[in-house]
């Protein structure tokens, strides 16, 4: 299989749990569930879904397990999505071809839906049916606490909001990306450590993978933000610069940013040498996230 076969094929595994675990209810709530629904089931690469099966695959872990992580995973970055499109933040009011959540509902739904994914999350990580052993479940639940917080993506995130009116030097922003991109992606390699109880040596080599894997991922956003067409990303561009801020493209110009992106991805997949032909999938992921379009 090639690799767009490979993520094909996950992305539908991986929709196939969230429509199990996002269920349709009745009720008054039912409008959240729809709106969880419209927020999570709505296309995407599921590239952090992929990081989390494709690594549980190195160790034999279950399928139902990793696919249960991934879904988590998912849940946790689309709530950050339907949160970061809101008026008060990124004020977008498309994600991915289609109007974003709190337009397609309202503002607090849209809110209570992001707060409801992030909750759910954690409730299917902690459930039998995502490991046998319960001391891997709490292991889970504290390395996605600490990715979502203060330490990781939310932290990043407010970070970036304080960017808006200040300066920031490359290392600044490297920071930056690593606590708001960086933390999720550096817990979609780690959970599949953890759900097939990888040795530490193992465990090292993913966390070095998902650090580059990480920044030349936001690189490449930069770089589309910067040279992307809208109509194929199915979001605005131009963002960053039509707000003033610094980013690694604008630091470091469209190909020393374009070199860096490519290097990083190189030297990810480097870090993968002990997993042999099991890792090809994430390998070929490296390099996929610096040459996409959208």
């Amino acid at each position: 299989m090639t690799l767009q076969d490979t993520l094909e094929q996950t992305a539908r595994d991986v929709e196939r749990m969230l429509d199990r675990l996002l269920a349709a209810g009745d009720g008054p709530e039912a409008r959240v569930v729809e709106a969880m629904r419209y927020g999570t089931l709505n296309g995407g690469k599921r590239i952090r879904p992929f990081l989390v099966v494709h690594g549980a695959a190195l160790f034999n872990a279950t399928p139902t397990g990793a696919l249960r992580a991934a879904a988590a995973i998912e849940m946790v970055h689309s709530y950050s999505l339907i949160h970061d499109d809101l008026p008060a933040m990124d004020d977008d009011d498309l994600r991915r071809g289609r109007p974003t959540c709190h337009i397609r509902f309202d503002e607090a739904t849209a809110i209570l839906a992001g707060d409801s994914l992030l909750t759910l999350a954690f409730e299917v990580l902690a459930r039998p049916e995502t490991h046998s052993d319960p001391g891997v479940r709490a292991e889970l639940v504290v390395a996605l606490a600490t990715a979502s917080g203060a330490e990781g993506m939310v932290g990043g995130q407010m970070i970036d909001l304080w960017a808006e009116d200040h300066d920031l030097d490359i290392a600044a922003i490297t920071r930056l990306q690593r606590m708001k991109t960086g933390a999720l992606i550096r817990f979609s390699c780690e959970a599949g450590a953890l759900l097939g109880k990888a040795p530490e040596a193992a465990r090292h080599a993913l966390m070095a993978y998902a650090h580059d894997l990480g920044l030349a991922f936001q690189i490449a956003d930069d770089l589309l933000d910067v040279t992307g067409d809208a109509a194929a990303m199915g979001k605005r561009a131009q963002k960053d610069a039509d707000k003033g801020k610094a980013t690694f493209v604008s630091l470091l110009g469209v190909e020393r940013a374009r070199d860096q992106a490519s290097m990083l991805a190189d030297q990810a997949a480097g870090h993968l040498d002990m997993f042999g032909d099991k890792a090809e999938p994430l390998r070929d992921l490296a390099r996929f996230v610096v040459e996409r379009s959208n």
